[in-house]
C-alpha cells in the first residue's frame, strides 16, 4: 500500500546552526515573527542568542515567552492574540516540546477557524499553518520535525494529541551549542523521551522499512550517548549525537506512529501536570515487556542497537535483556524509579486507563490492551 511521508522543507543541523536561519527567513518572503519560547530559556540567555541573529538580519519580531511546561489551550490562545495584535505572519519557536507545540497550535489557529479542541485527532484542518522556523533546544520531543503536537485541555485535564501535516515546521533547526546549558535532569528526561520515541516507533503497527531505518539508528545513537550527555553537559560531541538521534527518530515516529507508553504518559501529564519525558521513561520498560510476545524479533533488533551481546541467547532471554537495558539506562541517568515518586495515586489508575485507551497513540500499539492491562502496567511502574 502506498504511503505518504512528511518532513520539514529545510533542516539545519550541527554546531552554529542558528547562524544560518536568517537566509532561510529571507527566502520565506515574510515580514514579522512571533518568537515563541518560555521564561526559563529567556533567563538562560538562549532566547537572546536567537534574537541577536534576528536583529543582525533586520528581522522584526514580537516575543511571546509565557509558554508553560505542559502548554494549555489558554496558553495557545494567548499566543494567537499576541500574534494577531502585532500582525506577525510567521513564527520562530525556541525550546523543547512545549514552545514547539505551542507555536504549532498558534500557527494552525492563525489560518484555520474555531477552537483548538476542534482539531484534536488526525488531519482535521483545511489550511496549512503559518510558516514556522523551529529551533530546538532539547534532545527529546523532536517536535521541530514532526506532524504531531500535544496541548493540554485544562477543562478535561487531558492532553490532546493532534496529528496534522499542516502543522509541519518549514525550517527545523538543531544546534547542539544551545543544548550545552541544559541541566542534568532535563537532559535525562528529554533523552529518555527520545529513546521512547525510537523504541515505540520501531515496534508500532505503523512502522515501515523507511521508518525502521530512522528508529534503529536513533536507538543506537541515543543509547550510546545519553549517559555522556548527562554526565558532562559540556560534551559537545555527546550533545551533537543526542540532537541528531532525537531528530532522526522524530522523522521515524512522525511517519509511523507510537504506542501505549505515550497513551499512558499523556494521561499522567494531563492529570498531574508531570514532565512527559520522565513519565515515558518510567513506563517504557513495563510496556516493552507487555508487548514482547507481539513484536517478533524486534526486541532482538533493539537489543543489538543498544549494544548488547545476545550471542547464544534464547529469544525470551533476549527480550528480558532488552527490557533490563532500558531500566539500567533510565536508572543511570537519574530517572525516578517509579510513579509513586512523582505523586501519582493508585486510586486514579482506572480513570487514567480509560483516557489512555481513548488516546490516539493506543491504535499504534502492537498488542491491543484492555483496561485491566493498562491498570496492571501502571501498577507495575508504580
Amino acid at each position: 500500500m502506498a504511503r505518504t511521508y512528511y518532513f520539514p522543507s529545510v533542516v539545519i543541523m550541527e554546531p552554529g546552526a542558528i547562524e544560518l536561519i536568517a537566509p532561510e527567513i529571507k527566502r520565506m518572503n515574510v515580514k514579522k515573527a512571533l518568537v515563541v519560547s518560555d521564561q526559563v530559556l529567556v533567563e538562560a540567555g538562549i532566547v537572546q542568542d536567537v534574537l541577536n541573529v534576528l536583529d543582525g538580519a533586520d528581522v522584526p519580531y514580537t516575543l511571546f515567552s509565557d509558554v508553560k511546561p505542559n502548554p494549555t489551550v489558554a496558553n495557545v490562545n494567548a499566543g494567537l492574540q499576541i500574534l494577531q495584535e502585532n500582525e506577525c505572519d510567521f513564527l520562530v519557536s525556541i525550546g523543547g516540546g512545549s514552545p514547539q507545540d505551542t507555536a504549532k497550535g498558534v500557527a494552525i489557529l492563525a489560518t484555520n477557524p474555531g477552537d483548538l479542541r476542534d482539531y484534536e485527532g488526525v488531519g482535521k484542518t483545511a489550511n496549512k499553518a503559518l510558516p514556522i522556523v523551529a529551533i530546538n533546544t532539547t534532545a527529546g520531543t523532536a517536535s521541530e520535525a514532526t506532524i504531531n503536537y500535544v496541548i493540554t485541555d485544562e477543562e478535561r485535564k487531558l492532553k490532546m494529541v493532534i496529528v496534522d501535516p499542516n502543522c509541519l515546521a518549514t525550517v527545523a533547526v538543531n544546534d547542539p551549542v544551545l543544548m550545552l546549558k541544559m541541566p542534568k535532569s532535563l537532559t535525562a528526561a528529554t533523552g529518555m523521551d527520545a529513546l521512547t520515541h525510537a523504541i515505540e516507533g520501531y515496534i508500532t503497527v505503523g512502522s515501515s522499512r523507511f521508518t525502521d531505518l530512522f528508529n534503529l539508528e536513533a536507538i543506537k545513537v541515543i543509547s550510546g550517548s545519553l549517559r555522556k550527555a548527562v554526565e558532562d553537559g559540556d560534551d559537545l560531541d555527546a550533545r551533537d549525537d543526542m540532537a541528531y538521534g532525537q531528530f532522526v527518530t522524530g522523522m521515524g515516529f512522525s511517519n509511523g506512529g507510537l504506542g501505549i507508553v505515550h497513551s499512558m504518559a499523556h494521561q499522567l501529564g494531563g492529570f498531574y501536570d508531570l514532565p512527559h519525558g520522565v513519565c515515558n521513561a518510567i513506563l517504557l520498560p513495563y510496556v516493552t515487556a507487555f508487548n514482547a510476545d507481539a513484536v517478533g524479533d524486534r526486541l532482538k533488533d533493539i537489543a543489538l542497537a543498544m549494544g548488547l551481546d545476545i550471542s547464544r541467547r534464547e529469544p525470551k532471554e533476549i527480550n528480558i535483556m532488552a527490557v533490563d537495558a532500558i531500566k539500567k539506562l533510565s536508572k543511570d541517568v537519574g530517572i525516578p524509579a517509579g510513579l509513586k515518586e512523582l505523586g501519582v495515586k493508585e486510586e486514579d489508575f482506572g480513570k487514567l486507563a480509560d483516557f489512555a485507551l481513548a488516546d490516539i497513540c493506543t491504535g499504534g500499539n502492537p498488542k491491543c490492551p484492555t483496561k485491566e492491562d493498562i491498570i496492571a502496567i501502571y501498577k507495575a511502574a508504580f
